[in-house]
């Protein structure tokens, strides 16, 4: 009796390779996870902004092109960068993948993916203005720990364990389970310490406490309450005076830049013949000067919300720069953020007699984050990309012709004077109203122009006056109403058109946000039934 040769092993069949490919996909993920988590806990000696996911997001957003960036905003809002964020995190997750797939062919492969992250994450990280070479510190461990589990996890993956025979193919792989335990050991202990990494820096750099103890001086000639006439009694219009927690924000800062007063500085130089450095403390001995004012963003929309009202508290910043002596020729005032953000008004603009503000407090209260604690520049009939720098650290008196701003290297309009606008509130989008009087309302503005009429139309009729609620200054938005006879039951399109106080009528043609903010007449659809 003969032996029978032995047939050969059958190919690992389909469900097999796509548990491999999947098992090496987990390796590089995981190596990802311990990559970021490394780098989160680095960034606690130099700060969230240096962050490998951070660094790349702050770069991406100087490097976007400008119709994109608009898109961001007007898809969505201030959503936009939790949306970046996400599109980073799964981008990394994509390429940790394919690097957990080469490595368990060739380790050094995958390594080099987690490498190059980690240059991207350097480069990314010195690219932002005023960084430091240590800013790169925690791109290049995150890069280094992820090259680094890549190739332990590659090689456990490969090394044949003592009693199990090599898979066909000549490939021999360890035990699945003790892979998928270093595995799912790896990604919680990168988890843990991306967690713990991030937590341990914002309680490191919180300011929190510092902006609680700041004590605001009474201001030297306070204003008085705002007008109740103001403000129609209509149900769904917003209030006059927008809530802090409710005032819009549009930057591109991904991490909160913290400043703790105490240290807080502000250099202004440039073409001034007395250049100085300001404390907080000295600002808040300067005479303090109380400004309502409607500010708004150059990205808003026809008839969108990023648009509010507050009462800033601030040094008047005209009587700072006279004493710093300005010289001839000069013409531009930029403003720069502790995040390297530049924003450039006209000076002759800050110096013709409108109340510019170094602004230390909005309704009353300190500075939030958000707005740009503990100092910002508020300067009336502006948008915001031309006048108010958040988190300010540095006003250099300078010329348009010397320095291109943040916005304006862009493409956007180098002055960015406010637009007249205009915006239906009541009845909301597609409300069902019943036949009979229904209240139209809604909000006007034209910025240290002021609004004059407010004009309403229903199905492209005549225009009809709406009644204008009491006037509170040039550099506050007006509030409106309309009393339609809904007669005529089915659907209606309702306009506004407003006419600033100089007699130029808001324009109908539709014109995007950018380069100098958004035109055209707002509408809103209503049924009556």
């Amino acid at each position: 009796m003969t032996d029978e040769p032995t047939p050969p092993a059958a190919p690992p069949g389909r469900r097999h390779r796509l548990l491999r490919a999947a098992g090496a996909a987990a390796i590089g993920l995981a190596s990802a996870v311990a990559a970021l988590g490394a780098g989160e806990l680095a960034a606690y000696a130099t700060g969230a902004g240096s962050a490998p996911v951070v660094a790349v997001g702050s770069a991406a957003i100087d490097l976007t092109p400008t119709p994109l960036k608009e898109y961001a905003v007007r898809t969505f809002g201030t959503h936009d960068k939790a949306v970046l964020l996400g599109g980073i995190h799964l981008t990394t997750a994509l390429f940790a993948a394919l690097a957990g797939l080469l490595a368990v062919r060739r380790p050094f492969a995958g390594a080099v993916v987690f490498g190059a992250f980690g240059a991207l994450g350097a480069w990314a990280a010195l690219s932002r203005p005023g960084a430091a070479v240590v800013d790169c510190a925690p791109s290049i461990v995150a890069g280094l720990v992820g090259a680094a589990t890549v190739l332990l996890l590659a090689r456990r993956w490969r090394t044949p364990h003592p009693q199990q025979e090599p898979e066909p193919g000549g490939t021999a792989v360890t035990s699945r389970r003790t892979v998928l335990a270093a595995t799912a050991g790896t990604f919680a202990a990168g988890a843990l310490a991306g967690i713990g990494g991030r937590v341990l820096t914002d309680r490191r750099f919180d300011v929190t406490a510092a902006r609680d103890a700041v004590r605001l001086p009474s201001p030297a000639a306070p204003l008085p309450p705002l007008p109740a006439a103001a403000h129609p009694n209509v149900p769904g219009l917003s209030p006059f005076t927008t809530p802090n927690a409710d005032f819009y924000r549009v930057d591109t800062a991904l991490t909160l830049p913290r400043i703790d007063p105490r240290e807080w500085t502000l250099r202004i130089h440039g073409l001034v013949d007395r250049p100085r450095l300001l404390t907080f403390d000295e600002l808040l001995r300067e005479p303090l000067e109380e400004l309502d004012h409607t500010l708004s963003c150059v990205s808003n929309e026809v008839g969108g919300p990023y648009v509010g009202t507050t009462r800033w508290l601030g040094a008047a910043l005209p009587a700072l720069l006279r004493r710093a002596g300005i010289r001839a020729g000069a013409d531009q005032l930029v403003g720069r953020s502790k995040d390297g953000m530049t924003i450039g008004t006209p000076l002759e603009s800050v110096l013709d007699g409108r109340r510019a503000l170094l602004a230390v407090a909005m309704n009353g209260e300190a500075l939030p984050l958000a707005h740009g604690f503990p100092c910002r520049t508020v300067v009336p009939g502006f948008y915001g990309y031309t006048s108010a720098t958040k988190w300010l650290v540095d006003l250099e008196v300078t010329t348009f012709a010397a320095f291109d701003p943040y916005w304006v290297r862009r493409g956007w309009d180098r002055t960015g004077t406010v637009r007249t606008a205009s915006r239906i509130e009541v009845p909301a989008p597609f409300a069902k109203v019943p036949a009979g009087e229904v209240a139209v309302a809604g909000t006007a503005w034209a910025t240290h122009r002021g609004i004059a009429v407010v004009e309403v139309r229903v199905d492209q009729g005549p225009w009809q006056q709406a009644e204008l609620a009491a006037d509170a200054g040039p550099d506050l938005w007006r509030q409106w109403s309309y009393r339609w006879p809904a007669a005529t039951p089915g659907t209606h399109r309702i306009e506004v058109r407003a006419t600033d106080a100089t007699g130029a009528v808001q324009p109908e043609s539709r014109a995007a946000p950018f380069p100098a903010g958004a035109t055209g007449w707002h509408s809103t659809v209503v049924t009556v039934t």
